[in-house]
Parts: structure tokens; sequence; C-alpha cells
């Protein structure tokens, strides 16, 4: 299984990077950090630096066609700095309109939301994105994890790091098809 996780230079909840990318790991995955930008990331402890991570492409160099699917790490700055570039937008795009499977936790959904692929889904997130979600035509939901399968491609979401072990299951068992 090859899993994307797609993050900002900046901003990317530390849990929710680390977390999913070892539980990729411990399935005989292989996870790989895409960014855009070379060089490495900040990640953040709410908002506090954390530790920084290599980053293995660009949004230039990825295609979803290298991928089982794609994991979106939280963190409040993380979606807010990837929704506004056009390349993570269509990057994210790409794995909708290749029927593979995504993974979205805490704010994610923001960059969802910019690559207009929430309309008609189900979703979870970050209580404060609920009003964007419904405003972007997608039904808001207050769950651990919501799978939501109404549409081109399998669409895995959580609220917050609390959540991180069933969000894994969920995407794990869902790349792994």
């Amino acid at each position: 299984m090859q899993a994307a996780f797609l993050v900002a230079p900046e901003g990317t909840e530390q849990v929710e990077l680390t977390q999913p990318w070892q539980a990729v790991t411990k399935a005989n995955g292989t996870p790989r950090l895409i960014s855009t930008a070379a060089g490495k990331v900040q990640a953040f402890h709410h908002l506090d630096k954390a530790d920084t991570f290599p980053v293995d492409l660009t949004v230039d160099e990825a295609t979803e066609a290298d991928f089982d699917g794609l994991v979106l790490p939280g963190g409040v700055a993380n979606p807010d700095a990837l929704r506004l570039d056009r390349r993570a937008v269509a990057l994210v795009r790409s794995f909708f309109d290749a029927g593979k499977p995504v993974a979205a936790i805490c704010h994610a959904p923001w960059t969802l939301i910019e690559a207009e692929v929430v309309r008609g889904r189900t979703l979870t997130s970050w209580p404060s994105l609920r009003t964007d979600l419904r405003n972007a035509g997608a039904t808001w939901v207050d769950e651990q994890v919501k799978i939501c399968t109404a549409g081109p491609n399998t669409l895995i979401t959580s609220r917050k790091p609390a959540d991180l072990h069933a969000f894994c299951e969920a995407f794990l068992a869902e790349f792994s098809h």
C-alpha cells in the first residue's frame, strides 16, 4: 500500500501526521510526504512548533497514479495554506477524479471544500468547520469517524486527535482494497 500524505510547509498538527504515518508503516505500507515546497515541513503541537519532517515529493512531482490513497492531516494553518495553492488543490481533486480513497482529519476538510469535492457527501471535522462544510453542500455529522461512499470514491473523515485510532483503522481498511 502506497499512501500519500499532503501537508503545507508549515502548520500541520504533528500527531495527525505521525500517528497515521506509523499506522501505514505498521501495516507494511509505504507513506510518502508531499508538500508544496521541497525540503522539510514544520509540524506543530497545536500552536507550538514541534518537529520537522523531510519532504519526499512536491505537489509538482506527485501524481495520484502512484498511490492507493491520500491522507490529509489537520492543524489550523496547514489546510488553510493548502487551499490557497492551486497545485495542492488539483492534486487533492485528482484522487477524487481517479476514484481513490481520501482521508481527512480535523481542519483538513477546508482543502476538500476548495477542491469542490464535498457537495452531496457526509463528513465530520473539527466543529468549527461545520458551517463551511454545510455551505459547500455537505452534510456535517459529529461522529468519531465518518466513512462516506456517496461519490466517486470513499471519503474518510474524523474530528480531532482523540479520534486518531478509529481514523487510522478506517482509512487503512479502505486503502488496502
